[in-house]
């Protein structure tokens, strides 16, 4: 069901341990996917026993009001209780306020999940008037194998190469005039799939060649980010963040020389020092403990290195994995800083609506508790299956044009190579 209105509908949720589940994804639905999962472990969602969409500026605070209500109101029967069992909902959050997309929180009819050797089965029903227990549950259904193989190519879209550049060139020139210090810019690349097309074959690809990353999929958003935004786990707060990169060598001494080179580049550490610093100023205020390493360390990806820091800290107030999130989004790594001048130059230089692109993309419990990744590395399937991709890259005073649309080549390379 789609939630629109005042109304709390009352929900049954019921977690049962099972045996050993070797894999999620033939589990899940071709067309309309919801998974989690990283290094194979995670949760998968079948069906839908509630939706619920937000929009605006005020988008993640009224989810998390809706949530708490949602919450309140449910039966939960949950004898593991570790993260993810019990009631969760699958979510992801448009960029901007003005998105035309809406942001949404679905809560599975069937959860499937797996972690540190666990096992378990969520089983929600939405209860009737003067009902207290369910009158029927959902069934397991059975794993299906992944439909037909297909490719796809993805082709400039409302950005083109030529205009990209002008962008990063016009972004310098105002960086250089002191109108703000870093923007992050985006292109688009466009495609559409076939009929009855698979999606579980793109998602597969991206788990098992990003295994490291946070494959994701819900409503339709689909990819592999390898930025976690926030993680709330019984009080304890972390993220890791990413800004500053460069390509993989083609060989063991090149590769090593690139992440050198990386480590050493004053404009990556630049960039990297004002993400760091939007997270823990947005974090501050809900941690009183946060720590952070002094000097970022290269995270090494299939086809790149990024420069990275966790943040780790105890909340001091209290507050969910989505009062986080409203906290933290957009930060210094998807929209620049200062970031109300970014947010202009973003809508200036930028000819789309990112969508949910660069937004938080996740899973919250019953208690707050959740895993939120940055939606990188990343394509919205419309239902018509239309196909938008995005990447972007962190433009600074000492940036240039051409070494920016290679960074947003290389940051396509996951979903490119997965639809193709």
């Amino acid at each position: 069901m789609t939630d629109s209105a005042p109304h709390t509908p009352r929900l049954y949720v019921e977690t049962l341990p099972v045996g050993d589940i070797r894999l999620l994804i033939p589990l899940i639905d071709s067309r309309d996917p919801l998974l989690w999962i990283r290094k194979g472990q995670g949760m998968a969602g079948i069906g839908t026993a509630l939706r619920l969409e937000f929009s605006g500026e005020s988008r993640i605070v009224d989810a998390c009001a809706r949530w708490r209500e949602v919450a309140d109101a449910a039966t939960v029967v949950n004898p593991l209780g570790s993260p993810g069992t019990g009631l969760i909902a699958f979510g992801a959050f448009a960029f901007a306020g003005d998105s035309a997309l809406p942001s949404v929180l679905i809560v599975p009819r069937l959860i499937i999940g797996k972690r540190d050797g666990q096992f378990w089965v969520t089983k929600v029903t939405v209860l009737q008037p003067g009902e207290t227990v369910p009158g029927d549950h959902p069934s397991l259904p059975a794993g299906r194998q992944l439909g037909e193989e297909y490719r796809i190519s993805l082709l400039p879209g409302a950005s083109k190469p030529d205009s990209y550049r002008d962008a990063v060139e016009k972004a310098v020139a105002h960086i250089l005039a002191g109108d703000l210090e870093k923007v992050v810019l985006a292109r688009d690349l466009v495609g559409h799939l076939p009929e009855g097309a698979d999606l579980r074959r793109v998602i597969t690809d991206l788990a098992l060649g990003y295994p490291d990353c946070w494959t994701f999929a819900v409503d339709g958003l689909i990819g592999s980010s390898p930025e976690t935004l926030v993680r709330v786990d019984h009080g304890t707060v972390s993220a890791r963040v990413l800004a500053g990169t460069i390509s993989r060598g083609r060989d063991a001494e090149a590769d090593h020389d690139q992440a050198v080179a990386l480590a050493t580049s004053a404009k990556d550490l630049d960039e990297h020092r004002f993400a760091v610093a939007s997270v823990l100023t947005a974090l501050s205020p809900h941690s009183r403990t946060l720590i952070t390493s002094e000097i970022p360390f290269t995270l090494k990806l299939p086809n790149l290195w990024h420069l990275a820091s966790d943040v780790e800290g105890a909340l001091s107030d209290g507050s969910t994995s989505l009062d986080l999130i409203a906290s933290l989004h957009p930060t210094a790594a998807v929209a620049g800083t200062p970031t109300p001048d970014a947010l202009r130059l973003i809508g200036e230089l930028e000819p789309f609506d990112r969508g949910r692109y660069a937004g938080p993309v996740g899973w919250v419990g019953a208690d707050g508790d959740g895993e939120w990744a940055v939606a990188l590395r990343c394509a919205q399937v419309a239902g018509n299956g239309d196909i938008t991709a995005y990447a972007g890259a962190g433009i600074v005073a000492e940036s240039q044009p051409e070494h920016e649309f290679l960074e947003t080549r290389m940051k396509f390379r996951p979903i490119v190579e997965a639809f193709g």
